[in-house]
């Protein structure tokens, strides 16, 4: 909760602002424990723009980066967790974040521990985070595990931009391509196909077709964009659904070219976090499970679920997860090396590594295949336009003249 007061300090000077903390009485305690005579002390309600807008209910890597890195800083520096949160509060300007901050604080006053309380978070830290800083707790090496995080989180982001960078350039100009055809068909190609009809004669195959298309288009355009609009949204709809969620994940790795990029980025994942969460000394069952929650494909999740299974029963994780196409043998030799010399951290931060690479070669190369691509496709689509329109339309001229 939110407080907002008006006070005076040991100086004499009038002041005000906002402390948090779980009820009022907490909040006049911590004013006067920093030495404010409280003149009035005001809960302050929640703004319900922000708290009902879900564009603003969102934190993005850096803030979280920045959140972890200051945090670790603090803690290194002896500052009690509350005091640390307090100080971040004042330095963050996310305000998504900046409410989280201010429940973190509410529920650490309350006794949790910051893992309890970034647990009610998972949505923005995730599994793997809440995990570190409990193991982080325990050791008593919470700056190194929130160190540690923020240069994961840093990894991931710099991943991730890579891949959406490489398909922006692309995905806009395709998109820009439908546009312009279906704005051609509906207000350009009527215009010149009109000029066949009239001359009459017979047509080759390619005209026929434009002019049948674009009569239908013409006619029916509001029914083409709401039959669109209907397939776009029933198909969101269905990867939301359990067997939806199946086909999706599976055509996605089965996808030519493309889905060798998604193979290599969910074997990052599963390499980079469980190495984060072994050096944090996760049991590796339970590491286990938090990365098949995390790695967001339900193929590698049921995998690694049975794996867990099987080494329940007393088998190795290199046994577990060997036989599945989706796991590479070079993936199951260096998880056999690691377990061998007891040092599978340092084994699967490498395979991380080097599946990071792979990746960010496997977009680079993807992104120079698809801009030849997209020049043929309009290379294509220009040809159609001259040879079932313009050439037909050259050639009445001609033998007009």
């Amino acid at each position: 909760m939110k407080f907002k007061y008006k006070a005076r300090n040991n100086a004499g000077k009038i002041q005000s602002g906002v402390v948090v903390a779980v009820d009022q009485n907490k909040a006049e305690a911590l004013l006067t424990e920093n030495g404010l005579t409280i003149f009035s002390l005001q809960e302050q309600p929640d703004n319900l723009l922000d708290k009902f807008n879900p564009f603003g209910r969102r934190v993005n890597h850096k803030e979280l980066v920045l959140f972890s890195r200051q945090l670790a800083t603090l803690i290194a520096a002896r500052v009690p967790i509350i005091q640390a949160l307090r100080i971040l509060q004042d330095q963050i300007t996310g305000k998504y974040l900046l409410s989280i901050i201010v429940d973190l604080i509410a529920s650490v006053e309350n006794g949790d521990s910051l893992s309890n309380a970034l647990d009610k978070h998972q949505e923005v830290f995730g599994s793997v985070y809440v995990s570190m800083v409990m193991s982080g707790e325990v050791s008593g090496s919470l700056d190194k595990a929130l160190v540690y995080l923020a240069d994961q989180l840093e990894k991931n982001y710099k991943l991730q931009s890579k891949v959406k960078g490489a398909m922006t350039y692309p995905v806009f100009v395709l998109a820009a391509l439908l546009v312009i055809g279906l704005l051609m068909f509906k207000f350009v190609l009527p215009n010149l196909t009109s000029v066949l009809k009239e001359q009459g004669g017979q047509l080759p195959p390619v005209s026929l077709v434009l002019i049948t298309f674009t009569d239908f288009f013409n006619k029916f355009w509001w029914i083409i964009l709401m039959l669109m609009a209907a397939a776009i949204l029933l198909g969101r709809y269905y990867v939301t659904t359990v067997n939806g969620r199946y086909v999706w994940d599976r055509l996605k790795i089965h996808l030519p070219v493309v889905g060798e990029i998604f193979k290599k980025i969910y074997l990052e994942r599963f390499s980079a976090n469980l190495a984060t969460l072994v050096v944090g000394g996760i049991p590796i069952i339970k590491a286990l499970q938090i990365v098949a929650e995390v790695i967001n494909n339900v193929i590698y999740r049921d995998i690694i679920l049975a794996a867990v299974t099987k080494i329940q029963q007393g088998q190795t994780v290199s046994e577990s997860l060997s036989g599945h196409p989706e796991f590479p043998i070079i993936v199951i030799q260096m998880i056999k090396v690691g377990e061998q010399t007891a040092q599978l951290d340092d084994t699967m931060a490498k395979l991380g590594g080097f599946y990071e690479q792979e990746v960010d070669a496997k977009v680079s190369t993807l992104t120079t295949l698809l801009e030849p691509i997209i020049m043929i496709i309009l290379g294509i689509g220009v040809g159609v336009l001259v040879a079932g329109i313009l050439l037909p339309i050259y050639n009445l001229a001609s033998t007009a003249g």
